[in-house]
């Protein structure tokens, strides 16, 4: 199967941009299109208060999107170093799994990339882990990188 876009999830983490780093070298090798995709949630007033406290005209910063879209220009720069050539950059408000689902139908992916961050803990098992859920609701390929120190295959 030829992959024509796909879409891989970060949230600026150093495991997150080795997703990147894959999926981004599959990209680069299909001639795919790359989606770089960041969910982000509000803060709340409180806590953007006390941020704008602590960090003066920097708050900026820790408001809205832009966390995100510093993580996303992160990514952009290790999927460029991976070969990736045309790369799209999505910032959205949301849940983790309910953006990369919906990204991934907005964009038409036919992968989703995200990493085993989660699968082991006793969290993931309990609660359920990002990669796991993703893998129960997308209308499309998954693959999941091993992005996590540990033993390997």
């Amino acid at each position: 199967m030829a992959y024509r876009t796909v879409l891989v999830g970060t949230d600026g983490s150093p495991s997150s941009f080795r997703a990147v780093s894959a999926a981004a070298s599959l990209a680069a090798a299909t001639g795919s299109t790359l989606v770089l995709a960041c969910a982000y949630l509000p803060m709340r007033g409180s806590e953007r208060a006390a941020a704008a406290e602590r960090l003066g005209e920097l708050a900026y910063k820790v408001s809205g999107s832009t966390p995100a879209d510093d993580a996303l220009r992160a990514a952009r720069e290790h999927a460029v170093a991976a070969g990736a050539a045309d790369v799209v950059l999505s910032a959205e408000q949301g849940e983790a799994v309910d953006v990369l689902i919906s990204l991934a139908a907005r964009h038409r992916a036919d992968l989703l990339v995200v990493g085993n961050r989660g699968l082991n803990s006793l969290a993931g098992r309990l609660l359920g882990s990002v990669p796991s859920t993703v893998t129960h609701r997308a209308s499309c390929d998954v693959l999941i990188v091993h992005t996590t120190d540990g033993g390997r295959c």
